[in-house]
């Protein structure tokens, strides 16, 4: 299959001011003011995904997202020196390690973004030998979640339930690095190989021939071939789900760094082109990239702040003469600018407002996200020192 390779909007081709390092620096104060804000409510325990009424509940083991909060603080441990987010982040291990023990909702690949942003970080960072033991027992379940038939690691659920076999999903591009860390730490073969075939079937599959992406596609799980795609959050199962694409830009771009594939830089320019050639005039994506500016539909500030990091990891692996390099530099800029200027959550918990988490389930609709408030500080960090992403 040939992906479409769009022209980019003319818009980030022209001159634009750049985020100098006072500016990133005003930036990163306003997220860490944020966080010790909330470090007191949640040192013992997590965020919920998404804010109610612009307040973050608390909540225990329960959802794919509990890691972006110890991602945060191990980011604001690293930013400041300060021991007080170290300190917290590895009080919570207990935690992560109770969820293994007890098995709490760990029938998911989402394991990548609970255990990389807490443990596998956390092991890099310090030297945590509990740490890396921890993020070496989520490796082997998410492991245990790939289907050699299919080549691609169950999403979500019982492995022998028969509604969620062959089950892939655009999100886990930003999972399977859990995958790779494993291979290079144990020298077990079978956690890269997994990882790079099921990397492979979700360029075959969930990229479209436009190089839009589906949220779902399904594999028959006895004969290995495709059946269909569909969506989970998306408007519909023909629409490109605004976080979905920049999953897939960030996590093909990833995808370089881990595997030495060519492909998938070129893979993620084509993403991120479709993208940035649909964003309304502040630069901030609808929930769902079908939309206009006539349909007034909500923002998804998540979206572009995974977006921003997606181009950011991109730029690391084209070459210093690509003559797009300008443009991407200039769509991160204009991104993070206005996430700031417009979207910065001052009388909310959390960093960013005007997220979406699951439209057509009603769930942290024009809300601040755990997520979102994760990668807009990674993007602040990428940009303003030389940084190892958590992802890598």
């Amino acid at each position: 299959m040939t992906i479409a390779f769009e022209s980019l909007d003319p818009r980030y081709t022209l001159p634009q001011p750049g985020l100098s390092q006072a500016w990133l620096s005003e930036a990163i104060s306003e997220v860490l003011v944020k966080i010790d804000a909330m470090l007191p409510r949640f040192a013992l325990t997590f965020p919920a995904a998404s804010a109610d009424g612009g307040i973050y509940p608390e909540v225990g083991k329960v959802d794919w997202t509990e890691g972006f909060w110890t991602g945060m603080l191990w980011l604001a441990w690293e930013v400041t020196g300060d021991n007080k987010y170290r300190e917290v982040a590895e009080s919570l291990l207990d935690s992560f390690e109770e969820r293994l023990n007890k098995r709490i909702k760990v029938d998911t690949h989402d394991l990548g973004f609970l255990y990389l942003l807490s443990c596998v970080n956390a092991w890099k960072l310090t030297g945590d030998l509990r740490a890396r033991s921890l993020g070496l027992r989520a490796a082997e379940l998410l492991y245990q979640r790939f289907d050699t038939t299919t080549g691609v690691i169950q999403a979500w659920g019982d492995l022998n339930d028969p509604a969620r076999q062959g089950r892939m999903i655009i999100d886990c591009n930003l999972n399977i690095p859990l995958l790779f860390w494993a291979a290079d730490e144990t020298g077990n073969v079978s956690y890269r190989e997994a990882a790079t075939r099921h990397l492979a079937q979700a360029a075959r599959y969930l990229v479209r021939e436009d190089a839009s992406t589906f949220h779902t596609y399904y594999m028959d799980i006895h004969t290995g071939q495709p059946l269909r795609g569909d969506t989970h959050q998306g408007f519909s199962d023909d629409s490109c789900w605004a976080r979905g694409q920049a999953w897939g830009i960030y996590g093909f771009a990833l995808g370089f760094s881990h595997t030495g594939d060519i492909t998938q830089p070129e893979l993620a320019r084509r993403l991120a082109h479709y993208f940035l050639n649909r964003l309304p005039d502040d630069y901030i994506c609808y929930w769902d990239l079908i939309f206009s500016e006539q349909d007034h539909a909500y923002r998804d500030t998540s979206a572009a702040a995974i977006a921003a990091c997606g181009l950011a990891e991109l730029l690391k692996h084209l070459p210093l003469t690509d003559p797009l390099r300008p443009a991407y530099n200039t769509a991160i800029g204009l991104m993070l600018r206005n996430l700031r200027t417009h979207y910065f959550a001052h009388q909310q918990d959390g960093l960013l407002r005007e997220g979406v988490y699951n439209f057509g389930r009603n769930m942290g609709i024009n809300e601040p996200n755990l997520w979102g408030d994760y990668f807009y500080f990674e993007a602040l960090i990428r940009l303003s020192r030389i940084w190892t992403p958590y992802f890598c």
